[in-house]
């Protein structure tokens, strides 16, 4: 039996991409790192539908998937996430960290789950690339709300197979699959 809602956003985890060997046509995925503190994530689709008419009607209609964009928020960025992602450096004396106007950020995989009212459906976006979260508080007053950061995504299709996406329910079928989702980055089966 298949959900009927989804809520409840967690388990999320980054894996950066580490290689893209052109000839080999192959993604290296660093192992992924929890990301706690999740908030929301919403994620609108990007592309366009347009129509081509003839004969006084829509004759044809194209539809480009572009991917996605949107924001992830957390309750603190994770300092590893800093550093493996967004390129910031770390002092080794201190444990600082470092922002540079000349850092390079670093595509990577995000997954997380949702839970539902039957099964707890993870998710996988093989290829994403965030921008450096807004620096921002307020003074604590009669009750203390916590702050919070968030990051803008762009999610896009991978260069080898022009996928960007994919989810697995907890059934039968792929039980071992998504027992070991949040451990390696899952790469579809390919028919050679």
């Amino acid at each position: 039996m298949a959900n009927k809602v989804k809520y409840g956003l967690c388990n999320v985890h980054y894996a950066k991409i580490t290689k893209y060997d052109t000839e080999a046509q192959k993604y290296t995925y660093d192992t992924p790192k929890p990301l706690p503190g999740a908030v929301s994530l919403s994620l609108d689709a990007e592309g366009s539908s347009d129509p081509f008419y003839a004969d006084n009607i829509v004759y044809f209609q194209t539809v480009t998937n572009a991917g996605y964009s949107g924001d992830f928020e957390l309750a603190m960025i994770p300092n590893d996430f800093r550093v493996d992602i967004l390129g910031d450096t770390k002092d080794e004396t201190t444990g600082a960290i470092i922002e540079n106007s000349d850092a390079i950020s670093s595509e990577f995989a995000l997954m997380f789950q949702f839970e539902g009212d039957v099964s707890a459906r993870r998710h996988v976006l093989w290829r994403c690339k965030a921008d450096r979260p807004s620096l921002e508080s307020q003074t604590k007053e009669d009750t203390t709300t916590p702050n919070t950061d968030t990051l803008a995504l762009t999610i896009m299709a991978r260069e080898n197979d022009h996928n960007i996406k994919s989810f697995i329910d907890n059934d039968e079928t792929g039980a071992e699959t998504y027992k070991d989702w949040f451990t390696k980055v899952w790469e579809p089966t390919v028919a050679e």
